[in-house]
Formats: structure tokens, C-alpha cells, sequence
């Protein structure tokens, strides 16, 4: 089976998408839904989403939600598996093959990366008490080590965008971001990242911005963190239509060139 890193285009810039699934705290640990953070990073090459990427996302939600393109729809999960606001159309069983189609053959066949960072926070909080990370940086230093990885093999450079979260919690991620940049990790010098990252300032934006990256990351987070917990044998089972997901994404994780290997590289699981 070919790698994901076989098909990357040896193109100059980049950008990494990033969204979360889970909880950032370590309150509740004991709910399985609260333990496992994780965080899905999605790299995309600048010209390839310009001119393919956007445009055919951007068509997808026109064919499925009809709609004006001055009040744009924002496909994020929760809204779909719910069925509400513009998905409401989804409740109609052969609409909802129809988007389902769709949007897993878009996830196949358009050209990306896929890194995800998941966190045991009940197992890292026992190991390190009050020296524990906080969770989603932790995770963050954890992608951008992977993303920047890859930067330096293929001699590229780019940037990182999140969304807006809460206003602390973002200014908190920008200093993060700030300070790796700066000083460098535990394993990473700072130059490391320094050579590839064309900015020192981690870029957020809001969900009505409506910013292509982020939204495949948002549908992403969520089946590829259940993915590698059913991996790791922390959960049992993961939903059909998540399963279907995983099975299609495999070829898009981040791998190591020469072996072909996912984790470490595009599949990290941290305790």
C-alpha cells in the first residue's frame, strides 16, 4: 500500500489545520468521554488549496446544502450528526446517503496529511502530578514536532492555524506556540522548527470564517482520535459510519518515508 508521503507534492508551502476532540481539562477523568484528548492536525499544500481543495469543498456543501454564498454553511460535526440548522436537510434518509457518499469520497481522494495527537490525561496526570502538561499544549508540542518533521524532510516551510477556542485558552495556545517557536521542546531545538515556520505567531480563526482546513479538521478529530484508541485497546468499538471514515483515511496519516510507518509519525498516542 503506498504511503501517504509518496504522493506529497514537493511544493514550498504548507499549512497544518488543526482542531480538538475531548476535553482540555483534567476534571472527570473517570468518563471515558473526558479522558482522551485529541488533537487532528490536517496539512495541506498552499496552491493545492487555493485552486482544488476549497473549490471542491465549497461545491460539496452547495450540492447537499443549497445555499448563499454570502451566508456560507460551516459543515462541523456535531451540527451534522445532529441534524441541525442547514443539515437539517440530512434527516431524510437518502439525502443522508447521498452527503455520506460524498463527503467520504472527498475525504479519499483530495490531497492532505493527517497527524493526530491523543493524551491519556488520567494516565499522564498519575505520572507527573502537579509537573503534568496542560493537556492540549502537551499534544500541540507533540504535532508541531511531526508537522516540522516533515517541513525539514521535504525542505518546505509553512504555518499553523487553530480555531478560536476562549479568549484565555487562546492566549495561552498563542504563547505556547510562541515559546516553542522560541526555545525549541524536551527533544527539538528551537531551530528545528525556526528553519521551516514562516511565523512565530500561531494564527486563529473563528467558525464563521469559514476556512476549508478547519472544517475538514473539525469532521476528522473525532473518528481519527476513536481510531487510535481502539488501536491502543482503550475503547472497544467505534461507530459504522466512523469505522467507514477510518477505513478511508488510512492512506492520508503522516508516515515515516522509508518504512512506511504511521505511528509516531501521523498516529501519536501519548500517556
Amino acid at each position: 500500500m503506498a504511503t501517504a508521503n509518496a504522493n506529497v507534492p514537493h511544493k514550498r508551502l504548507y499549512r497544518v489545520y488543526i482542531d480538538e476532540s475531548g476535553d482540555h481539562t483534567y476534571r472527570s477523568l473517570g468518563d471515558v468521554a473526558k479522558r482522551y484528548l485529541g488533537l487532528t492536525g490536517c496539512i495541506i499544500e498552499a496552491e493545492y488549496y487555493r485552486t482544488q481543495f476549497r473549490p471542491a469543498l465549497e461545491n460539496l456543501k452547495q450540492k447537499h446544502f443549497p445555499h448563499d454564498p454570502d451566508e456560507p454553511v460551516i459543515l462541523h460535526r456535531r451540527g451534522i450528526v445532529n441534524r441541525k440548522g442547514p443539515f437539517w436537510r440530512l434527516r431524510d434518509a437518502d439525502s443522508r446517503q447521498g452527503f455520506d457518499r460524498d463527503i467520504l469520497t472527498f475525504f479519499c481522494q483530495q490531497e492532505y496529511l493527517l497527524i493526530t495527537v491523543v493524551i491519556d490525561k488520567k494516565s499522564h496526570l498519575a505520572r507527573y502530578g502537579e509537573f503534568a502538561f496542560h493537556p492540549y499544549h502537551y499534544c500541540l508540542a507533540a504535532l508541531l514536532e511531526s508537522y516540522c518533521g516533515f517541513l525539514n524532510f521535504y525542505n518546505a516551510k509553512g504555518d499553523v492555524m487553530a480555531e478560536n477556542r476562549q479568549k484565555t485558552e487562546d492566549k495561552k495556545l498563542m504563547i505556547a506556540h510562541q515559546t516553542l517557536y522560541e526555545t525549541g521542546t524536551q527533544y527539538r531545538s528551537r531551530d528545528f522548527f525556526r528553519n521551516v515556520l514562516t511565523s512565530h505567531e500561531l494564527k486563529l480563526k473563528p467558525k464563521t470564517a469559514n476556512i476549508a482546513g478547519l472544517q475538514l479538521a473539525d469532521l476528522l478529530a473525532y473518528p481519527s482520535k476513536q481510531e487510535i484508541l481502539l488501536s491502543e485497546g482503550k475503547i472497544d468499538t467505534v461507530g459504522a459510519f466512523d469505522q467507514r471514515v477510518g477505513n478511508v483515511i488510512q492512506d492520508k496519516y503522516n508516515r515515516q518515508i522509508y518504512q512506511g510507518k504511521a505511528v509516531g509519525y501521523g498516529k501519536i498516542f501519548l500517556k
